[in-house]
């Protein structure tokens, strides 16, 4: 038995203010990450702050158009919400991708952006892991690599973030609110998840104490296609081995404007910036499909098991633009 307190306030603010008191405080929502971790001994907190009764649970229109999700949502929920259907529907395909059913049902908005990675060494205590004991190495890095990121590495871990929904965030320029002891701040999503670097351990910029409350969404992109496609070794329940979020523009067969977001390669959701660049401007053809690609995974860093991950990436990518502009060619 590991001893821990139990509360569940009924206010953000007294959940917050019960964190940052106790270091070794964490707090729990929908529990489908941090019940594994209490189970795997992956960690041990002195106190478990429950936030389901603190936390908003509605969608809601903003003033400017735009689309607030409370942190307390369920991804189930979410996913089928007529306004995200309709509005952001790649949110909505990448939520359906994630997990299973039932585990939907449970898992929040917040909780999902603040999942930790599914590494197989990261999961077993019994190997070195710098993302769940620093100093210890990364056990990654010469053994099992197939699931190992491509992008944004470092020699402190090769880990992969799981989650979809945070991809399809990345896509959309999300933003996401946090209450802390301090107060209330507002974090773009491309941002909030940290890249390894020499402290993996850190997942986000969040500090001790903050609390996600809200996910907010700007206003839809006029006339603009999305869509969200993972590949995986099965069809269900599986994390992706590659995953894209975009969403494009296109007038007289050109791209005004490409957003895109590649899950399965790298510490943290990444935002394509160069492969976006690229397709700014240029025609709608399989050409500039490839030179986006190409553009983006230049610096693609792979190791004995992985290398995969750069042509099924470039094929996907080409994949998901071939479907978003069937009727621009």
């Amino acid at each position: 038995m590991r001893p821990f307190e139990y509360t569940r306030p009924a206010r953000a603010a007294e959940a917050v203010a019960a964190v940052t008191a106790d270091p070794g405080a964490r707090y729990l929502a929908g529990g489908t990450n941090l019940v594994d971790h209490l189970k795997l001994g992956l960690t041990a907190p002195t106190a478990l702050v429950d936030v389901r009764d603190a936390l908003d649970d509605t969608v809601r229109t903003l003033a400017d158009g735009g689309t607030s999700i409370g942190a307390g949502v369920p991804n189930s929920d979410l996913a089928a919400h007529p306004e995200i259907r309709r509005r952001y529907p790649v949110l909505s395909a990448a939520l359906l991708a994630g997990a299973s059913g039932q585990l939907r049902n449970m898992a929040t908005t917040g909780g999902n952006l603040l999942q930790r990675t599914r590494c197989v060494y990261f999961q077993d205590v019994t190997t070195p892991c710098n993302k769940r004991e620093p100093g210890s190495g990364c056990s990654a890095l010469e053994g099992h690599g197939r699931d190992n990121a491509v992008l944004g590495a470092s020699e402190f871990c090769v880990a992969t973030h799981p989650s979809d929904m945070a991809v399809a965030l990345c896509a959309l320029d999300a933003r996401v609110r946090v209450l802390g002891p301090d107060g209330e701040r507002t974090i773009p999503v491309n941002g909030f998840h940290r890249l390894p670097g020499a402290t993996p351990e850190r997942d986000t910029v969040l500090s001790h104490g903050e609390l996600v409350t809200a996910v907010e969404l700007p206003p839809p992109v006029p006339g603009a296609r999305s869509t969200y496609r993972k590949v995986r070794e099965r069809a269900s329940y599986a994390f992706a081995l590659v995953s894209v979020a975009a969403l494009v523009q296109v007038r007289d067969s050109q791209f005004v404007d490409a957003r895109i977001a590649f899950g399965g390669l790298a510490h943290a959701p990444w935002r394509a910036r160069r492969a976006e660049e690229v397709l700014r401007g240029r025609p709608v053809t399989e050409e500039s499909f490839q030179v986006a690609a190409d553009a983006e995974l230049a610096e693609a860093r792979t190791g004995r098991d992985n290398s995969y991950k750069v042509p099924l990436t470039v094929n996907t990518l080409a994949s998901v633009l071939r479907e978003l502009t069937e009727e621009d060619r």
